[in-house]
């Protein structure tokens, strides 16, 4: 099964934790496809050549939604059938993708819930739980973690009209698979989170803010022109 799945990493300056990242995904043996999102210090640079690994670079930073259609896009041309995207910050643990690996099915996203500890800030178990009440509004589904970057993902994906190049993505990809009546599946992934101060975070929390605002909204907005049509949540 393995053999059709890939594994991404979107990248935007993340120099300090890169390296450590691709050498703990290369053990799993499996393609690694590295998209450099216009890093500042090319990844490129940072790290040495393995057959496995393959990095495609925008010149010019697009947001994460952009990386992650051009690696589902590139992951497609080499065959492949799903990925599993994990961040290059270093809070996501690449031997975890184990995790995932027995619950992919065709049509299936399958979420890692990060398993929170004492150390998790504040903020970040808030914007998890407003997060899943939108999605649930948005959808009927309640789920566990809709703000996870750890995923894997069926590359018809890339059938959904996908509009959104930045955080919203991973909002609007899951509105949009659960609308087309396709499954997602959850499981407890482990998680590192730096001490404070510590962790480079690109999520603008006014601009990124902003945008999921304006994308709840319209997606609400959606969802209940589809409830009053069909009398039911069609997720």
């Amino acid at each position: 099964m393995s053999q059709n799945i890939a594994i991404v990493i979107p990248v935007y300056n993340n120099p300090n934790t890169i390296k450590k990242v691709l050498d703990d995904a290369l053990l799993l043996n499996m393609k690694i496809i590295v998209i450099d999102d216009g890093s500042e210090v090319s990844v490129e640079s940072l790290v040495h050549k393995n057959n496995n690994l393959l990095i495609v670079r925008h010149e010019k930073n697009r947001g994460k939604g952009e990386a992650l259609l051009t690696a589902a896009k590139t992951a497609k041309e080499l065959g492949f059938k799903h990925i599993i995207a994990i961040d290059g910050d270093g809070q996501h643990y690449p031997s975890e993708v184990k995790k995932l690996l027995p619950l992919i099915e065709e049509e299936s996203i399958i979420i890692g819930n990060r398993k929170f500890k004492e150390d998790v800030p504040n903020s970040s178990k808030f914007g998890r739980a407003f997060s899943n009440f939108w999605i649930f509004m948005e959808s009927g589904r309640w789920l566990g973690d809709t703000q996870s970057g750890f995923r894997a993902y069926p590359l018809s994906i890339l059938d959904l009209n996908l509009k959104q190049s930045h955080y919203d993505f991973e909002i609007e990809v899951l509105i949009k698979h659960l609308w087309k009546k396709r499954e997602i599946k959850e499981v407890e992934i482990e998680v590192y989170y730096p001490p404070k101060g510590t962790r480079v975070s690109h999520f603008d929390k006014v601009t990124d803010n902003v945008r999921l605002s304006k994308l709840h909204s319209r997606l609400v907005f959606k969802n209940l022109l589809r409830l009053l049509t069909f009398g039911y949540y069609t997720g």
